[in-house]
C-alpha cells in the first residue's frame, strides 16, 4: 500500500489511518516536525481534518493512538483537543508517521 500524501523530511500531507483500541479511522492530516534542542529528540505533530469519528473518540477521552502513513508501521501518539472546525491536534515524539 503507498500513500498519495505529500511528504518529506520535515512534514507531511495526506492520507492517514488512526487507530485507537478497536476503533480505526482513516483521515487526513497536516503533520510537521522538528529536533527540540533542549532533549535532543524529534517532536511531531499537527491537525487532523475534522471527522465525527475522531473528535468522538477525544469527547470520549481518548488520547492514546497509533498513526500511521501508507505501508510503513504505526507510530504512538496523542490526540489533543478539537479545535472550532472539528479538526483533531497530534502530537508525537521519536519517528514520525511519515
Amino acid at each position: 500500500m503507498s500513500d498519495s500524501g505529500s511528504h518529506g523530511e520535515e512534514g507531511y500531507a495526506g492520507p492517514v489511518v488512526v487507530v485507537a483500541g478497536e476503533v480505526t479511522v482513516r483521515g487526513e492530516a497536516h503533520l510537521s516536525g522538528h529536533v527540540e534542542p533542549v532533549d535532543g529528540r524529534f517532536h511531531w505533530g499537527g491537525r487532523l481534518t475534522p471527522d465525527p469519528a475522531l473528535a468522538g473518540l477525544v469527547r470520549a477521552g481518548t488520547r492514546s493512538v497509533r498513526v500511521s502513513v501508507g505501508d510503513r508501521p504505526p507510530c504512538e501518539a496523542r490526540l489533543g483537543d478539537v479545535d472550532p472546525w472539528g479538526g483533531v491536534r497530534l502530537r508525537g515524539t521519536g519517528r514520525p508517521p511519515w
